[in-house]
């Protein structure tokens, strides 16, 4: 049995007042990726049992978690070209973790991996539209 796992708006208001006081907090794509971070990371802990889900853990957790260290990075660079680079790197790593997902089926249910790729696809859109918002500046 999978255990209850929190709403965006609930685990919204567990996040330390330290990170959401942060300029890139105000981006909902981060916000959301940070979100789909943390269910990955928790799905991850049953995977580990398995010694084919210890390598997918280890690389979907990698993949998540670029999405996120990105967005920061970029922030800490300031806007302009490197800005732009590291949401483009952002953005690779969050496909690179809907794909993971996908070949980690094994390890969901069908209700959890459809919820899984449809917030890892509203992370890609969000940072594309991120993306092409700040080319227009």
């Amino acid at each position: 049995m999978e255990q209850q796992e929190l709403s965006f708006e609930e685990w919204q208001k567990s996040v330390p007042e330290t990170i959401r006081s942060e300029k890139f907090w105000l981006l909902i794509a981060y916000q959301k990726a940070l979100y789909l971070y943390d269910l990955i990371w928790s799905d991850t802990e049953t995977w580990i049992k398995d010694d084919r889900g210890q390598i997918l853990s280890k690389q979907i957790i990698g993949s998540a978690d670029s999405v996120c260290s990105n967005i920061e990075e970029g922030f800490g660079r300031g806007y302009g070209k490197q800005f732009l680079q590291f949401y483009g790197y952002s953005l690779g790593s969050a496909r690179e973790t809907k794909g993971r997902l996908y070949r980690a089926k094994a390890f969901y249910t069908s209700e959890t991996l459809r919820k899984r790729l449809h917030l890892a696809s509203e992370v890609v859109a969000l940072v594309l539209t991120e993306i092409n918002r700040q080319k227009g500046r």
